[in-house]
């Protein structure tokens, strides 16, 4: 079992100096509107007075007054020296890092921008290969070469749990010349990694920690949520500030702690993958979700975190079904686990993932965040009501009273023969024959996807959401990747990254 080697930030006596309370960026796009300032400047809609009206009545007019662009006084996102740096400077203090940075490209530009700035072109970097899809994206872009970490398989649950300090000790011994370690924690479901044990080896070599953090950005800030990287010690993470928390959609942070980055890099790879015309009022809701969470997350987390064990435990009277919770906790690659994310396992119904979500959603009016071949996964977040936890609640009860015949892709019912006969398992790490890079800008050719096995592809190919790839540029195609990713198509799986979502066709690098 994982042992852990850090106590919990809101358990450490606070070392918050700045003035929480305080949304500077907020206030410094008020203090614009009230000033009545004439716009002779972008956006084109000019404070909304130039806004389609339907849109503009469905919005309403203080957003549109302050979707407005950089200037003086409002402070520029690239080069930050009044309210951005002072917002900047709160997000670090709240967070406990020593830098952090806005983000309005999601998480997807955090984790680009750290392999951009850890990394050089040819550097081994330590991967696990339940990564987000954006990681291949930054081998592309960086040049570097991934050594890729096998996560701990559940099997029962179908997917993948998190890397242990095993794992990673393993990998920088059979590869002393990598850079950086890379780590997703936590992962989609929820489950966290034993990051200060795996920060401590990393750092013992002399190597750098990245984290992909995007699920965990109210981990810091409540006793009964795992430990978060800043605390951890990470050198870099990301965190997407809008998935758990209150900012806008597309939002995320980027927190840079301790002396092992250099700083200058890092700061000119941000200014390069950040817009020039961010959204401001993104920018805004940043803000204020830091000063919402830093003044009164505990309070706010405490009744989202009793809510969800209360719906967990009442899915679990259900017949048929399974939420996973704190049993699961010590096993390899589970050292912790987010009581926000509910994993409803449905395959005992005799649904897949992707029906059970589909049921729900036309037939209850229920939406959850995701679904795979044996789970769905609903979010209780701050904002969640009490009366969307009991439908939740309804929606499954009555789905497993639903009169289901066990026969998942009918009329051959192939998966559920492969279910009983425990043949049916996630597809094995394919051979690297060339560089994401080199296989992304090589010349292509279109192939018949059942008839490519051996090829190299040129595409990410991820069953969306969670956006993992299956297979990655400059991969081999393996019989076991074909197969797997068939099945996943005939259980209704949406495809993101091929050219072909039907998949019928792949890109691959030409011979």
């Amino acid at each position: 079992m994982e042992t852990t080697t850090a106590q919990h930030p809101s358990q450490q006596k606070s070392s918050r100096k700045l003035d929480q309370t305080k949304a500077p960026y907020f206030q410094a796009l008020l203090d614009y509107v009230d000033a009545g300032v004439i716009p002779m400047h972008t956006p084109g809609h000019v404070q909304g007075n130039g806004l389609d009206r339907a849109f503009r009545e469905f919005v309403g007019d203080n957003i549109a007054s302050i979707d407005l662009t950089p200037m003086p006084g409002i402070d520029d996102l690239l080069a930050p020296t009044e309210a951005i740096k002072e917002a900047q400077e709160l997000a670090a203090d709240a967070y406990g890092a020593d830098r952090s940075y806005f983000l309005i490209n999601g998480s997807t530009s955090g984790n680009q921008c750290m392999m951009m700035t850890a990394v050089n072109p040819g550097d081994r970097v330590a991967v696990p290969r339940n990564s987000h899809k954006s990681i291949l994206g930054s081998m592309v872009m960086s040049g570097a070469r991934p050594i890729y970490m096998q996560p701990e398989i559940d099997h029962a649950l179908h997917m993948d749990h998190c890397v242990t300090p095993e794992t990673v000790r393993a990998t920088l011994d059979q590869n002393p010349d990598v850079k950086a370690v890379f780590v997703v924690s936590p992962t989609y479901y929820g489950v966290a990694a034993n990051l200060a044990e795996i920060a401590a080896l990393v750092h013992e070599r002399g190597r750098v920690l990245l984290v992909d953090e995007a699920w965990g950005p109210h981990f810091k800030f409540h006793p009964d949520l795992p430990l978060c990287a800043t605390e951890a010690g990470a050198d870099m993470c990301i965190n997407s500030t809008h998935k758990m928390l209150s900012a806008f959609s597309q939002c995320a942070m980027l927190h840079q702690i301790g002396d092992r980055i250099d700083v200058g890099r890092l700061e000119s790879v941000v200014k390069l993958f950040l817009s020039t015309s961010p959204n401001l009022p993104m920018v805004a809701s940043l803000d204020v979700a830091r000063r919402q969470i830093a003044t009164e997350g505990h309070a706010l987390l405490s009744a989202a975190i009793e809510r969800a064990r209360s719906t967990r435990e009442r899915l679990n009277k259900i017949p048929g079904v399974y939420c996973f919770g704190e049993e699961l906790q010590g096993r390899n690659g589970v050292f912790d686990l987010d009581p926000l994310k509910i994993t409803v396992t449905v395959k005992d119904l005799g649904y897949t993932g992707y029906e059970a979500s589909e049921i729900l959603r036309y037939r209850y009016n229920v939406q959850v965040e995701l679904a795979d071949l044996f789970n769905i996964v609903a979010l209780v977040t701050i904002g969640t009501p009490q009366a969307a936890a009991d439908r939740l609640v309804y929606a499954v009860s009555e789905l497993a009273r639903e009169d289901r015949p066990v026969d998942i892709f009918s009329p051959s019912g192939v998966l559920e023969r492969r279910l009983k006969a425990g043949t049916y398992k996630l597809p094995s790490i394919p051979p690297m024959r060339m560089l994401p890079r080199e296989a992304f800008l090589a010349p292509t050719e279109l192939v018949r996807f059942k008839q490519s096995k051996g090829r190299i592809c040129a595409e990410t190919i991820s069953p969306y959401p969670p956006g993992i790839p299956v297979i990655s540029p400059g991969e081999e195609i393996t019989a076991e990747i074909i197969d797997y990713l068939s099945l996943e198509l005939k259980a209704g799986v949406r495809m993101q990254g091929p050219f072909d979502k039907n998949l019928k066709h792949v890109r691959v690098v030409a011979e």
